[in-house]
């Protein structure tokens, strides 16, 4: 069987103790299906920092340009408030995104039946919740130039960060996300914010140019990111697939986040176009959370996003799909079981640790 390449890149905070969860399972899956993973160690964030004097050293931006997919873990800390703005720790993810060429982020909101009350909102808004926000990550206000702070004089400073998007960047994230609702419910809703900015009405046009060239079969409606943000506290399963911009993604999703209970149950996917000749895409996968510095090193981090993660890249990546379906079940019956690391814990559950609540997903996936 032909091998197949991971790099782990584990990065600060609880992102270690997450991917140890998924080192396990790798060792399962070689172990009781040949399922032949290779996987190669690296630094980002924070700790390459520390080695490097970078937030990524060029030999594992190498590693992650040559592996079959990337397991990300999280980066960032108090420890690197105080570095220069090009060597932070969120610079190696954003780095990896661009070098990447990783411009589609699929971020899934799932609620899964035994944590509707642990949502904030009543578990009849949430309960059987599923919807997959496609975001642009590539472009947009975090890569536009220019990107700078002026100093005026006098005392005064400007700072000034730039949104630009190309034609053919909206024609290719809205064509992924039309792609995927074919496979859900058919369903696309396009958020912007052409009522302000213009490059939300390009947007609008874009997308809307897209789905009657192509993909007419699918439904399409609109609305403004802010609007949306308050939609998907209201009623979020009237969403199937959301479609949007790199900033507006990135709020909307933590949004969609914590209609699931906690930041530590959402993986995500961020993808590159398919390659000509193989079919294959370079691929990065990384849970929602973040490096969650205050309690790192405690034992007590949610693993369930980074397993998670690790699903969708035996779907995306891999095509292991009975694999995936079978990892995702596992998940669903430990919660079930009423089994819960402490961010979801609520009265008359079994509240484990980050590596208990990992051998627990292990058993069920072996059982």
């Amino acid at each position: 069987m032909a091998s197949r390449k991971l790099l782990l890149l584990p990065g600060d905070g609880i992102g270690p103790e997450a991917m140890a969860e998924v080192r396990k399972l790798i060792a399962v899956m070689n172990e009781e299906t040949n399922a032949g993973f290779e996987t190669e160690e690296g630094l980002v964030g924070g700790c390459a920092y520390d080695a490097h004097g970078a937030s990524i050293s060029e030999g594992d931006m190498e590693k992650a340009m040559a592996a079959d997919a990337v397991l990300f873990g999280a980066v960032g800390g108090p420890k690197w408030d105080s570095v220069p703005y090009e060597v932070r720790p969120e610079a190696g993810l954003l780095r990896l995104r661009k070098d990447m060429q990783l411009f589609a982020n699929l971020r899934p909101a799932i609620c899964y039946p035994a944590l509707a009350h642990s949502s904030s909102l009543k578990p009849d808004v949430v309960e059987g919740l599923d919807i997959l926000i496609v975001r642009e990550l590539t472009g947009g206000v975090y890569f536009g130039e220019p990107k700078e702070i002026i100093d005026l004089g006098n005392g005064q400073k400007r700072g000034i960060d730039t949104q630009i998007y190309d034609t053919f960047e909206i024609e290719r994230i809205s064509g992924v996300a039309f792609e995927l609702a074919r496979t859900r419910r058919g369903e696309v809703c396009s958020m912007e914010k052409r009522n302000v900015m213009k490059s939300g009405v390009l947007w609008n046009e874009v997308v809307t140019a897209t789905h009657k060239a192509k993909y007419a079969d699918v439904k399409l409606t609109h609305m403004l990111a802010d609007a949306g943000g308050m939609q998907l506290v209201r009623w979020p399963k009237q969403f199937d697939v959301i479609v949007t911009d790199n900033l507006f993604g990135d709020m909307l999703s933590d949004v969609a986040a914590m209609l699931t209970g906690s930041l530590g149950m959402l993986p995500s996917a961020s993808l590159g176009a398919p390659d000509a000749r193989t079919g294959s895409r370079k691929a990065l996968y990384e849970p929602v959370h973040g490096s969650a510095p205050d309690i790192a090193g405690q034992g007590i981090a949610n693993p369930i996003a980074m397993i998670a993660s690790f699903a969708m890249c035996l779907r995306y990546s891999f095509n292991m799909v009975a694999e995936a379906d079978r990892l995702e079940a596992a998940i669903s019956a430990v919660l079930d079981d009423g089994i819960r690391t402490k961010d979801i814990a609520s009265e008359g559950v079994q509240t484990v640790s980050t590596s208990d609540m990992g051998d627990a997903i292990v058993a069920k996936f072996r059982a």
